[in-house]
């Protein structure tokens, strides 16, 4: 598939009309260009369902983990944007990259109340201004990925250059190989 392309069977949300679907935070940091939203049922919004619904592979797949660390005595959140047919490296790679003392994945209701956003669904846009958001290496090769949205009911079809020019975003090595 060329990265133009689109499977047929995605049910485009018009750029008029995230507002109605998305969190307001998450439209608010949206880029315009190059990010294409559309629905997808619920069922299908975990990783492995949607791959084997929509048709994109696991390696076009990226998710977004919470993770809580501690650096400097304090308590932070940051967000990892990986895809779904690598494993993070917790304990080595995101450690270093963090500089964090100790850090864990954060807990569920954690994460939803913290970032505004529907577990299974959580993005790298409109996340607190205090997060960190690292994006692995491995996703900047591929021609587009598929992440969360925000909410379970939508998805952002995107290249990885419109993350690496997201100034919030750190790119790092941060999965085993």
């Amino acid at each position: 598939m060329h990265s133009h392309e689109l499977p047929p069977q995605l049910d485009i949300i018009p750029t008029e009309q995230w507002g109605a679907h998305l969190p307001a935070h998450v439209v608010e940091q949206l880029p315009r260009e190059g990010v294409t939203v559309f629905a997808v049922t619920d069922d299908a919004s975990d990783t492995a369902e949607f791959s084997a619904r929509y048709g994109f592979g696991l390696e076009d797949c990226a998710n977004t983990i919470v993770i809580r660390y501690r650096k400097d005595g304090a308590e932070h959140y940051a967000a990892l944007v990986s895809l779904g047919s690598l494993r993070l490296d917790i304990n080595g790679a995101v450690k270093a990259a963090l500089g964090a003392q100790r850090l864990s994945f954060a807990k569920r209701e954690a994460a939803v109340e913290h970032s505004g956003m529907e577990f299974g669904g959580i993005t790298a846009f409109g996340l607190p201004d205090d997060w960190r958001i690292l994006v692995d290496a491995a996703v900047m090769e591929r021609a587009q990925v598929v992440v969360g949205a925000g909410i379970r009911a939508a998805k952002l079809l995107l290249s990885p250059d419109v993350l690496k020019q997201w100034p919030r975003v750190e790119v790092a090595p941060l999965t085993l190989s």
